[in-house]
């Protein structure tokens, strides 16, 4: 337009210049309409991130490509484009309100086609990373750690072949990896830490050349690691806290900072490892690496930290080994190490050094004899490891790498020698033994905090419980009173309940499964790996097993399973039992919450999963600080060794879609939660399904009534201390469980999204009016543990 307006003034001008006044006009012009442009894209930004403190300075007025940059707020701009923004929220950002659309958001965003790096951290996004993505087509770095996005890596990301860095870390993203993210030209970074992915690694991976940062730590990924010789850049390769195994991965030797721990690695440690001079962090720890310990790694050029701490490696150090000046941290607790312990482990007051648990010549530090590394050595790559019980003790042996051919012959003809006569003397009554592996924290806490929308997450690690072990008979006997009468708690079809005390102090419930037919241990390891799983704050959770065995064939005669001990009673006795025990709205919305968090550890945090669990509001227990955990879930096991799933004679009220079960597993677990979550909310049982479902279609019609009335269908003892938004959302997301089509039922993650803005509307509801529901008046006198594990 402005064009048409000086053509009538080029008479008196030389055209040439009138044309090059006209062009610079022009593009101011248009400069002008594109910050504009990304003005109000931002303020959107704004507005769908519900209007942070962080961005408080953000107005129609300021000039974006000028602001001072800070530690939180960062906008970059080239040539009048924004091509850097950095947001970065306070860690333990609430999630942001139950009406943020992840796809607005993203759809906001493309409108900033030239980014190039993008930072969204802790700002409490929620839902799936939209595929519409894509249009950052320029995007080089993107970092989305700490928000609540689940779902799957969408493929569209695969188009944005400029990518170099891309951090996920702590969300809830879940699924296998694609093979895709192994093709992208240019990745130098890949950290997705803190999820749920699952799985084995893509293949595609060994592609990665220009590789540096690979962190896949605290997820569910298992199996063989690919071959990452190749990689030639890799620097950092951190897989912690997963079930990779048995092998050790091919590497290259250009590593700084090499984190194993806690997986299911198996093998020896190879030779080429004490050649990788560049490397500063070495963790090795929590699996089950066999074979000789090779002292050079202490005296690697750059090694700062190293832990070995709970393999079985083995092998004599000497005083004078050496080791660099520059190690802080050396772990080497809790495997078969014999001879002296170097003295550069002890010349330094800032270094420190655990060695703990091994055969050490030392008076320093809790040592076990020689005879036992001795012993423990011949049985390494034998599971599980052969311990009899009132008989000698006579080690089933499989020698070592290395070990001698002679030496395997003369045990196992020892052995021979000793299991016939014992044979002859038990004819008539044959007696059993333990089968007790010597490994004593094989498996770890490994699972993420599962509720996208709980900021301030609990990990397993401060969960107070002790690693899963393995148990002997002796430990049991002695916890039990040797299974006295007065620690007998009950007895079902599937084992009888025990209450014990170990000699730390700690309680535990203990379930004696008799087998009724000859199995072998070897034929129930995968249930015990499976079992060893389970561990999480709202669940009872497995602390180890036992297995004992018959001395003449060596099949399994009983098995122990130890689960934590939770004695605060039922959470029915503290809805419908007495009036001092009643929780208060408040506390029955965290029990909601706490319920669903296992019920989507159950589905997705193990792998397999565990679904169809027959769930009741007598399976959930409190503990003394009135958490809710869930005491019943349908082990493969209990199924197995009953030769089907028993629902005993207290079943619930059974879901309706039984023909569904095969495809909606999940769901069958959502209705039984809404059955738990009606008697939560009207404060008396459903004793059928014919209630349950009367007592849904009383909710769904009350639902399109007044606040007055949803008050007088509540529980009498909350209804006067609930905010009106929060019982309608928990009656809302109640009906919408017990609806008779499983399809129409919500995820698990839906309900809890739910029940967490249920939370905070009542946390705000206390606020502003000021009231106080208080707490119990006195916790009720524990009862027995009721554990019904099937």
């Amino acid at each position: 337009m402005l064009l048409l307006y000086m053509l009538p003034m080029a008479e008196g001008f030389k055209h040439q210049a009138f044309l090059v006044l006209a062009i610079i006009l022009l593009l101011i012009n248009q400069s002008e309409q594109l910050e504009s442009s990304q003005t109000r894209t931002l303020l959107r930004v704004r507005s769908l991130l519900n209007y942070p403190d962080i961005l408080s300075g953000w107005n129609s007025t300021i000039d974006f490509c000028n602001t001072e940059p800070t530690s939180q707020v960062t906008v970059v701009c080239y040539e009048g484009s924004i091509t850097q923004l950095h947001i970065i929220g306070s860690k333990g950002t609430p999630l942001l309100p139950k009406n943020f659309s992840m796809d607005s958001f993203v759809k906001a965003l493309v409108k900033l086609p030239e980014l190039k790096v993008l930072t969204l951290v802790s700002l409490g996004l929620w839902g799936p990373l939209p595929g519409k993505i894509l249009h950052l087509s320029s995007l080089e770095i993107l970092n989305m750690t700490s928000n609540s996005l689940y779902g799957t890596i969408p493929d569209e990301l695969s188009s944005i072949t400029s990518l170099q860095t891309l951090i996920l870390d702590d969300n809830m993203f879940s699924g296998r990896l694609p093979e895709w993210l192994g093709l992208l030209p240019v990745l130098t970074v890949l950290s997705l830490r803190k999820n749920l992915f699952n799985g084995s690694l893509p293949e595609s991976f060994t592609s990665l050349e220009n590789l540096r940062v690979l962190a896949l730590s605290h997820n569910h990924f298992y199996g063989e690691v690919p071959d990452l010789i190749r990689l030639t850049n890799l620097q950092e390769l951190d897989l912690e806290d997963n079930a990779f195994g048995p092998r050790f991965p091919q590497l290259g030797n250009k590593l700084v900072r090499l984190v194993l721990g806690k997986n299911r690695f198996r093998s020896g440690i190879p030779s080429e490892l004490s050649s990788y001079y560049q490397l500063e962090w070495l963790d090795l720890s929590f699996n089950r690496f066999v074979g000789p310990f090779p002292p050079s790694l202490l005296s690697l050029p750059s090694i700062t930290y190293l832990n070995i701490a709970d393999n079985k490696l083995t092998g004599m150090l000497f005083e004078k080994t050496s080791c660099n000046v520059e190690l802080e941290f050396a772990d080497l607790s809790s495997n078969l190490l014999t001879g002296h312990l170097p003295t550069c482990l002890l010349d330094s007051k800032d270094r420190v050094s655990l060695y703990a648990r091994n055969c050490l010549a030392t008076e320093n530090e809790n040592q076990h004899p020689f005879s036992f590394c001795h012993n423990e050595a011949l049985a390494v790559g034998i599971l599980p490891h052969h311990k009899k019980s009132k008989t000698s003790k006579v080690a089933l042996a499989m020698a070592i790498s290395g070990g001698i051919v002679g030496g395997m012959v003369l045990l196992g003809l020892i052995f021979m020698f000793v299991r016939r006569s014992n044979a002859d003397k038990t004819i008539n009554k044959p007696t059993t033994r333990v089968i007790a592996e010597k490994a004593t924290t094989v498996y770890s806490s490994k699972f993420l905090s599962d509720a996208r929308y709980i900021s301030q997450t609990t990990k397993l690690g401060a969960l107070g419980l002790p690693a899963y072990r393995t148990f002997s008979l002796e430990e049991l006997e002695v916890a039990t009173n040797n299974f006295h009468t007065t620690a007998f708690m009950g007895e079902g079809s599937l084992g009888q309940m025990y209450r014990g005390r170990l000699r730390d102090g700690s309680f535990v419930a203990i379930r004696c499964l008799k087998m009724k037919k000859s199995r072998s241990t070897q034929s129930f390891m995968h249930h015990v790996e499976l079992i060893s799983k389970l561990r999480h704050r709202h669940l009872v959770s497995a602390l180890g097993h036992c297995f004992e065995c018959y001395l003449d064939d060596s099949s399994v005669s009983r098995i122990f399973l130890i689960f934590e001990y939770v004695p605060n009673g039922t959470l029915r006795s503290w809805i419908s039992g007495r009036d001092r025990c009643s929780l208060t709205w408040a506390q029955r919305i965290s029990s909601a919450i706490g319920i669903a968090k296992g019920i989507q550890f159950l589905h997705t945090g193990i792998v397999p999963g565990v679904y169809s669990n027959h769930l009741k509001i007598t399976d959930i227990l409190m503990d003394q600080n009135l958490v809710a955990k869930i005491s019943s879930y349908n082990l493969p096991l209990l199924a197995e060794i009953a030769g089907k799933v028993g629902h005993g004679t207290s079943a619930p009220p059974k879901d309706p879609s039984t023909s569904a079960r095969v495809t909606y597993d999940d769901k069958v677990d959502v209705y039984d939660f809404g059955v738990i979550l009606l008697e939560m909310i009207l404060g008396r049982p459903s004793k059928s399904r014919n209630q349950v479902q009367v007592l849904k279609n009383q909710l769904e019609a009350i639902m399109a009534t007044d606040d007055a009335t949803r008050r007088r269908v509540a529980d009498p003892t909350v209804r006067t201390s609930c905010s009106d938004q929060s019982l309608k959302t928990m009656m809302e997301i109640c009906v919408r469980c017990l609806v008779k089509d499983p399809a129409e039922r919500p995820s698990i993650e839906d309900v809890l999204w739910n029940l967490q803005f249920a939370a905070q509307v009542q946390d705000a509801w206390r606020v502003d009016s000021h009231s106080s529901e208080g707490s119990p008046i006195s916790p009720c006198e524990p009862q027995h543990l009721r554990v019904a594990f099937r």
